[in-house]
């Protein structure tokens, strides 16, 4: 783990205890890394409740709710499959605060609109939603990193604002 996003996590636990809040993800891209670097904080079920890798669009559908015709018509890579994974991470969780991510880390798998490194994030925090999109350049680790990194990042500028 870098000390940047220690640095990040810690801040985010702050932030969460604060509230009294819990944290839910939602990964696709990242398969997990979001989750790791929360819970490789001691400490960390104070605030992290649960965490979802939804790789594939029927773990999507099946655990987050994802509409599966949002996803036949926008793909999963999309604003609407990231807003309603963080959507769904909060509601089938105990969480105050999701977030999302679904993305094409590659080095395969990109297309004209979607390159590899193209990822959506969602966020839902106190019932507010949000997405965004973001393109990385690098290999599959440097945008998975850059990944995990955004979506911590965003996390405790939206709780510090």
């Amino acid at each position: 783990m870098s000390a940047d996003i220690d640095l990040l996590v810690a801040r985010l636990a702050d932030r969460l205890r604060a509230r009294g809040a819990m944290l839910a993800t939602a990964e696709s891209c990242t398969g997990g890394l979001i989750a790791a670097a929360c819970t490789a904080l001691a400490g960390s079920s104070d605030w992290f409740e649960r965490g979802f890798v939804t790789y594939s669009n029927a773990a999507k559908t099946e655990l987050l709710g994802v509409d599966a015709a949002l996803i036949a018509a926008h793909g999963a890579v999309s604003e609407p499959v990231a807003r309603a994974m963080a959507a769904g991470a909060v509601r089938h969780s105990r969480a105050q605060a999701a977030v999302a991510v679904t993305g094409v880390a590659g080095p395969g798998g990109g297309s004209a609109d979607k390159p590899v490194g193209t990822v959506w994030f969602g966020w839902q925090i106190d019932g507010r939603l949000r997405a965004e999109r973001r393109r990385f350049d690098g290999d599959r680790a440097a945008v998975r990193a850059a990944t995990v990194v955004h979506a911590l990042r965003t996390l405790v500028d939206t709780l510090e604002a």
